[in-house]
This record gives structure tokens, sequence and C-alpha cells, in this order.
């Protein structure tokens, strides 16, 4: 694996995207999904420019930050349990991608509360409605800002959805423009509501293409093993 040649083309694809979507390239944030990944590999990740990572397991978190720099910005971007929060609030979390349901909402809205802490945080939608992924359905989505978004500890910073998994690059630019005019719907009305991310290492071009400001890269920076 060459980890740099890796970064530069993923890079170089982002820039390519942006540009057809008559976006900056520099507007494309880029999540390295580093799930599984040894913290030295990480480590020279970093030290080839990337500086955020994302990681599913709250405990895998922990082990790695205590590890690497501290000017890092991690995402939580997996399926986060109320148990877990406690360990996360005020502990170097940068964004949290996957709120995908009112208990969890009223979870980390306590734990700020007891820390005097705030979390930034991503509420989490399942456009194509696969039962395999969590996250809310669109029509969901308002009754959740109704009963969640006077929690005045929880930062609203936009939404994230994962694709289904699908050759059919028409239907994925479907579904990612679904979450566009979701996004566009509700920006409005939070402050600071900057980002959608969508698309991962096998679909970011098309979600860039449809309006993500925000894409999660694995499989094509550090490899297929860490998805095993």
């Amino acid at each position: 694996m060459d980890l740099a040649e890796n970064i530069k083309n993923v890079q170089e694809k982002i820039a390519d995207y942006a540009g057809r979507a008559g976006v900056p390239a520099e507007g494309i944030r880029l999540v390295a999904v580093s799930k599984t990944v040894d913290a030295d590999v990480v480590r020279q990740a970093y030290g080839l420019g990337l500086d955020t990572f994302g990681e599913n397991r709250v405990q895998e978190f922990l082990r790695k930050s205590e590890a690497l720099p501290k000017d890092i910005k991690w995402n939580l971007i997996g399926q986060l349990q109320t148990n877990k929060v406690k360990y996360i609030i005020d502990n170097g979390v940068d964004l949290v991608h996957s709120l995908d349901r009112l208990p969890l909402a009223q979870e980390l809205q306590k734990e700020c509360v007891k820390k005097d802490a705030f979390i930034d945080a991503l509420v989490q939608v399942n456009i194509a409605k696969e039962e395999t992924k969590s996250g809310l359905y669109l029509e969901e989505v308002e009754d959740f800002f109704e009963q969640a978004g006077g929690f005045d500890r929880i930062r609203f910073r936009g939404f994230m959805t994962i694709a289904p998994y699908t050759d059919d690059r028409a239907y994925l630019r479907k579904i990612f423009a679904q979450a566009k005019a979701l996004y566009d719907h509700w920006k409005p009305h939070f402050k600071g509501f900057d980002y959608l991310s969508m698309g991962m290492s096998g679909d970011y071009g098309e979600a860039i293409l449809e309006g993500a400001n925000m894409v999660r890269v694995g499989s094509a920076i550090f490899g297929e093993r860490i998805y095993k």
C-alpha cells in the first residue's frame, strides 16, 4: 500500500469532482475513515497532511486519541450507544456524524449539561429506508427537530447519510440529491448548519456532484482490509 499515493489520488479526485460541481475543492472536507487502522498508520497519514479521522467505536477512538497528536480532529461516524456518550463529551470529539434518534440526543444533552460542555453533531438520515442502516426517515426529521431542536448543548451542524450499495450511479445521485434538498431546507433554521456528510470510497464523486461538502473515505486511502 502506497499511502501517500492513495491520499494524492483521493485529493485529486475530490478536486476534479468539485470542479465539475462548480465548487472550490477546499470547500470539501475529507474525513479519513481510520477504523481498525493501526495508530502508526494514522500517524503516517497525519504526517502526509490529513487532519480529520473517522472512527466507528468509542473504545478505538479513546485508544487512538490518547496515542496520537492532540490537534487531530476526531469524528465519530458509527452508531453511538447511549451508554458510551459519557466517554466522548468534552474528550476530544470534533464531530458526531450519527445522531440518529431522540434518546441519543437526550443523552447527549444530559451529559453535556453535567459536564458544562457542548457537542457538535450531524443528524443521520436514512433516505433509502434501508432496514440494515440507522438514521431517521425523511418524514421523521421534522418531528425530531421539534423535540430535540431546542437542546441547547447540541450544536446541530448538518446531516449525514449513507447511500445504498449499488452500481446504479443514477440512483445514487437521486439519493444524494434528496439529502441535499433536506439540508437546504433545514440550513436556515440552525446557526452553523454547514455540513452535508455523504459519500464514501465507492461513491464520493457522485455525492460531491449532488452537493456533499464532507466525504468519508476509508478503503481508497487505507486499503480494503479496514472493512474486513
